[in-house]
């Protein structure tokens, strides 16, 4: 089994003129914002989002910022369905918490069971602390976390809360949202002798060297309770972002695998696509796709980050 994390970023279907339109890989993607609109460009990117996805070829992706099923559905039907790799028959796209429709979202090869969206999941159920001038019933999931079984294995797809614009506040919400995110695990392993989990996402942390404290995910990884398979590569060559504003690289894109899942694996060893990066991110010396260009068209502002679990 190969399995990938993917943040497409903001891959939405928009009705304009009558005509369903699918939004380029970039941020200021709304008609209000005053941007001109690009409509090439936007099929650019979204063909290039498609390439990096086959070039992957992993038989479950877990995607971020997706804005609902329709448009999972549609990208799916309209990019990925042209006989070159094997189309991706199970997907599911929950509604999140984020107000603009950034949702994280499965596809997959093989048939998914047990799917949970935790999007409703508040501070009380959890026991974890709400934000000042909130109630116990305060949601802690910015978007989600979504579980879904496929085969014996349990994926648990996240995409945390951005570091900013207040990193103090974003601080406390990724790392509640970690803390949650481990006892999910806890809870639906319980009982469980080496229980086979893997969680997968944009969990927004930063680099290191642009924290002024500990990592707020450091929960999932305490004691040992799971294993950051990004660590198999030299840390140099882990990177899976540029941050625009401070040239940062980082990581966000995580694999955190839980410790029978680790061990049953030893030799694998992810694999990073940095083939739809803008040629502007210098650092990679990966060959970009042929249509890639200095900013746009790109396929997304993340890497692709797959891994092998043979037998799986």
């Amino acid at each position: 089994m190969r399995v990938a994390t993917f943040n497409v970023q903001r891959l939405r279907l928009r009705e304009r003129a009558g005509e369903a339109r699918f939004d380029g890989a970039k941020d200021d993607d709304h008609p209000v914002s005053g941007k001109p609109e690009t409509p090439g460009l936007d099929l650019q990117d979204r063909e290039l989002t498609a390439a990096v996805i086959k070039h992957v070829d992993a038989d479950v992706i877990a995607m971020q910022e997706v804005f609902d099923q329709r448009t999972l559905d549609r990208f799916h039907d309209d990019f990925l369905r042209d006989g070159s790799v094997a189309p991706w028959p199970h997907r599911i796209c929950k509604p999140g918490n984020d107000g603009r429709g950034l949702d994280v979202a499965v596809m997959s090869r093989l048939p998914m069971s047990d799917v949970r969206s935790h999007a409703g999941l508040t501070c009380n159920e959890v026991g974890l602390e709400p934000l000042p001038g909130h109630g116990p019933e305060e949601r802690i999931f910015r978007r989600d976390c979504l579980r879904v079984g496929i085969g014996p294995l349990t994926l648990y797809a996240c995409h945390f809360k951005a570091p900013y614009p207040d990193r103090e506040r974003a601080f406390f919400l990724r790392r509640r949202e970690a803390q949650a995110v481990r006892y999910l695990i806890e809870r639906d392993m319980a009982g469980k002798a080496d229980p086979l989990w893997l969680i997968a996402g944009d969990l927004n942390e930063p680099a290191p060297d642009h924290r002024k404290r500990e990592s707020a995910i450091a929960p999932l990884l305490e004691n040992g309770f799971a294993t950051d398979l990004l660590d198999r590569i030299g840390a140099s060559e882990r990177w899976t972002f540029r941050d625009p504003a401070s040239g940062g690289y980082s990581h966000p894109d995580a694999l955190l695998a839980s410790p029978a899942l680790a061990a049953a694996f030893p030799d694998a060893v992810p694999v990073l696509l940095r083939e739809g990066l803008e040629l502007a991110v210098r650092r990679s010396s990966q060959a970009r796709l042929a249509q890639v260009g200095e900013h746009r068209p790109h396929a997304s502002d993340h890497a692709a980050v797959a891994i092998d679990f043979p037998g799986l």
